[in-house]
Order: C-alpha cells, then structure tokens, then sequence
C-alpha cells in the first residue's frame, strides 16, 4: 500500500514522515491553500527526502510551465496537478516532466468520463480525491461500487488514522494520501498524527 503524506510544512515533519515509513512527501505551492510554502520553502522540505522516497510538488493554480519549473528548482520527483487542469495541460506536463501525477473528484467524471481512469490523460497516478479537495471532508466511499478506479491510483479525502484502516478495506486504492488528517491545527503537522496514520495504513494494507 503506497503511502504519500502531503501538505508538508517543515523539514522536520517530512522526517517524521519519512522515518514513519511513508513512501512519498507531498509540499504545496498554491498560494490560496493554508498549506502553501513558498519556493525556498519547499526546496528546504524536499531537501531531507532521501532516494527511494517520492518528494511530490503539488499545485492548482500555476501554469502549468511554471509549475515545471518550480519542480526542477526544488527537486521535485514528481509534478502533481491539483486542479482545473486540463487534458491539454497534462499533455503539456508530461511532455515537460518525467514524473506527473493528477488529481481529480469523483464528479469530474460527469462531464469527461476520463477524468477518474487512471493514465487516461498520460498521469503516472492518479489521486481521487473528495468533492472538495484540502476540506478535510470525508466522501461516501459506497459511492465508489462500481466505478472503483483500476491501477495505481490513491484515495485522499478526509482520511486520519482512526478511518483509514477501513477506508483502504472498503475502497481497495492502490495508495493513500493525507493531509488535514495528519495536522494538530489547520497547516500544522502533527507528528504523532503522522506516524499514527502510517502504521495503522500498514496494519490494513
């Protein structure tokens, strides 16, 4: 079961993650989200990620060129486009970066059913997230019979270490992604949180 911890605020909070066993650290630049770190910023987060784990730079409101190039400036491994980004977006993306994730909500498939099938827009993982990404508001999992996701793909949404044991048994993701489950107050990790939501992914997985 893959593991990504994002929103990430200080260095020291991705080594907690990291040292708990998660498999990829997410920063955010977005200036409109309470977890958004400027480039320094991220840079020194994604600095104590070693090899082997995934540091991932996550926007939703860069053009898509200049998120290219924020990734390569902080080292980014992978791009995660979080956001209303288009197919012609991602094209461009995966044409300018190794590595791209995408996000998306269940009801983005209402107007392209391609929307929520993992790779269909050349995204190496797809997340699948809640109706309101970041709101820390959890989904109707049920809502998933029928129109689970095949392949690598992560399930974010208010997940927190008490749920998401029974989140993975009931949606059955290839991964999970966290982020407001995981803090003490809106944009602060909690390290306890943090290690707490990796084991307990691990007992289940």
């Amino acid at each position: 079961m893959h593991v990504k911890i994002c929103g990430l605020d200080t260095p020291e909070h991705a080594r907690v993650a990291v040292d708990a066993g998660a498999d990829a650290v997410g920063v955010v630049v977005c200036e409109r989200s309470p977890r958004h770190r400027t480039v320094a910023e991220a840079a020194a987060v994604l600095a104590v990620v070693p090899d082997g784990v995934d540091g991932v730079l996550v926007v939703a409101d860069l053009p898509v060129l200049e998120a290219v190039d924020v990734a390569r400036t902080i080292g980014a491994d992978v791009l995660q486009l979080h956001g209303a980004y288009t197919r012609e977006d991602l094209a461009v993306a995966v044409a300018a970066h190794p590595r791209v994730w995408r996000a998306a909500t269940p009801a983005d498939a209402t107007a392209d059913p391609s929307a929520t099938t993992v790779g269909a827009w050349g995204e190496e993982v797809l997340l699948l997230d809640a109706p309101v990404p970041g709101s820390g508001r959890r989904w109707d999992l049920a809502a998933l019979e029928g129109r689970r996701p095949e392949g690598r793909w992560l399930l974010a949404g208010g997940l927190g270490p008490d749920d998401v044991a029974d989140a993975v048994r009931v949606a059955r993701p290839w991964g999970v992604d966290v982020s407001s489950g995981v803090e003490s107050v809106r944009g602060v990790k909690d390290p306890e949180r943090i290690r707490a939501f990796v084991a307990n992914v691990r007992r289940a997985g």
